[in-house]
């Protein structure tokens, strides 16, 4: 925070209140009129401000002809307003559990038949578009990986975009392989992008294994902790359509345990039979 002033509009002040409990900690005990004075609020607003401040907590009534008010210290104010932040929250949770049976009663059924035409291909992906929607979704996966990384790549051309992420997965020790096409496969600007991406990872993260399909890969991607028991995984890809420019495509999403199992196989197969450990 720049001006500690902000902390007026955090705890919901009006113009006129933050004024006047500002003008209040610099004038100290005062009367209405003289605060309405040195502040410049309106002499017919200046009580109903002054309630306002009260019934909140931050400034002291004190009774008398004519009364005067006084501020409570910062530490104080600031311990009233998180103080009234959270009455206010377990007020709205009250309010919001006694509705709760009745909402559910009524909206539960409503849901469940809108939903029933979900197909199951709308239930086991969803999709973002390719660029930064698909990268920011890469980049979370990197971020919730616990054990294991696998990524299927052309030339990993992205890398700047996830490498924090990817540094940060290595830190945690989660084991990761890259499989690359084989720059056999790819057009000589291509290839050189990837050979530049390689000498990288293997100078800057030496502890990752990479390795080259000597076959077309027919999409590519990123998946995240598979379970052969399918009860865990998350995993994007992109579908190969050399046709289609990159900002017209768009990624699929998962977080299905059995198709992310199936891609951990598929990974593998690849991994094992169809690849070698260097490019050249």
């Amino acid at each position: 925070m720049s001006d500690p002033a902000d902390v007026f509009d955090m705890v919901g002040l009006t113009e006129y209140e933050a004024t006047a409990l500002e003008q209040l900690l610099s004038l100290g005990r005062t009367t209405a009129p003289n605060l309405a004075e040195a502040s410049s609020i309106p002499k017919a607003r200046v009580y109903g401000v002054l309630e306002s401040l009260s019934d909140r907590g931050f400034i002291k009534v004190i009774p008398g002809r004519p009364k005067e008010y006084q501020p409570k210290s910062p530490s104080e104010i600031l311990d009233r307003a998180v103080k009234n932040r959270r009455q206010s929250y377990e007020s709205f949770a009250a309010d919001i559990d006694s509705y709760r049976d009745a909402f559910l009663a009524e909206y539960e059924p409503r849901f469940e038949r809108a939903s029933e035409d979900i197909s199951p291909t709308a239930e086991l992906f969803h999709v973002v578009d390719v660029g930064e929607p698909s990268e920011r979704e890469t980049r979370r996966l990197y971020n919730d990986a616990e054990e294991t990384l696998r990524v299927i790549t052309n030339s990993f051309a992205y890398l700047d975009s996830v490498e924090r992420a990817l540094a940060e997965a290595l830190d945690r020790g989660v084991e990761v392989g890259v499989l690359f096409l084989h720059p056999d496969e790819l057009p000589a600007e291509k290839a050189a992008v990837q050979a530049d991406i390689v000498d990288r990872l293997q100078t800057e993260y030496p502890t990752i294994d990479l390795r080259f399909s000597t076959e077309r890969l027919p999409w590519r991607g990123t998946l995240v902790d598979p379970s052969m028991d399918y009860d865990t995984g998350e995993a994007i890809l992109l579908v190969e359509e050399p046709d289609v420019p990159n900002h017209m495509r768009q990624a699929a999403i998962t977080d299905n345990g059995s198709f992310v199992a199936g891609m951990q196989r598929y990974f593998d197969l690849i991994w094992e039979y169809e690849s070698v450990e260097q490019s050249n």
